[in-house]
């Protein structure tokens, strides 16, 4: 017992790192937001959105794989939806740091609590578990609503047009479809009193 202990201790201490591992967000005074920050208010919403969704959710694994899922971060590091849509190159670089990191993780551990810790993260991956949509959903809205706190000049232009594709993530709940449209209209107004026409991004 004493071995394990150490070795969640070590996954802690790893842990840290996303506290200051930054992500392409800002906050609404003006600081960069960390990926511990986004985890942190993603598993938020998983609480205060469950009694809403269509179907029952295991909230116990719901926010198990939120919170392990940006743990890989620790060492990969963050890299922005922006950067991996057409770079597949990118794409493929980030998807084998983060794998690496998982089995890193898993290893660490090297028990089954380290067996549940890498199969939660593939399963959020795969998105094909009603968890692991919800869990996806979240994450993806998160980031929009801090997007839309933040001053609208640390927005880059293509972080604009993103506002409006957010559908393939929420399409398989109601709740979260209308969750979306309430998140996406904030973008809308943001955009319009910035001067940017945004009928043309949504094309």
């Amino acid at each position: 017992m004493k071995r394990d202990l150490f070795n969640i201790l070590e996954l802690i201490k790893l842990g840290e790192k996303l506290k200051y591992e930054m992500r392409h967000s800002w906050l609404s005074n003006g600081r960069q937001e960390s990926v511990a920050e986004h985890t942190w208010r993603v598993s938020l919403m998983a609480m205060l959105i469950e009694p809403f969704l269509t179907e029952k959710v295991d909230s116990a694994k719901l926010l198990k794989m939120i919170i392990i899922h940006d743990l890989v971060e620790a060492e990969a590091g963050d890299i922005p939806a922006f950067d991996t849509m057409n770079d597949s190159a990118v794409k493929e670089q980030k998807v084998l740091n983060e794998r690496k990191s998982i089995e890193r993780i898993r290893y660490m551990l090297g028990n089954a609590l380290g067996e549940e810790l890498y199969e939660l993260w593939y399963e959020f991956e795969e998105k094909e578990t009603y968890e692991a949509k919800v869990a996806n959903a979240l994450d993806k809205l998160e980031a929009q609503i801090q997007h839309n706190e933040a001053d609208i000049s640390t927005w880059l232009d293509i972080e604009h047009r993103m506002s409006f594709m957010m559908d393939k993530h929420v399409e398989f709940d109601r709740t979260l479809q209308a969750f979306k449209d309430v998140i996406e209209a904030e973008a809308d107004l943001k955009l319009k009193e910035a001067g940017i026409d945004t009928d043309k991004l949504k094309i």
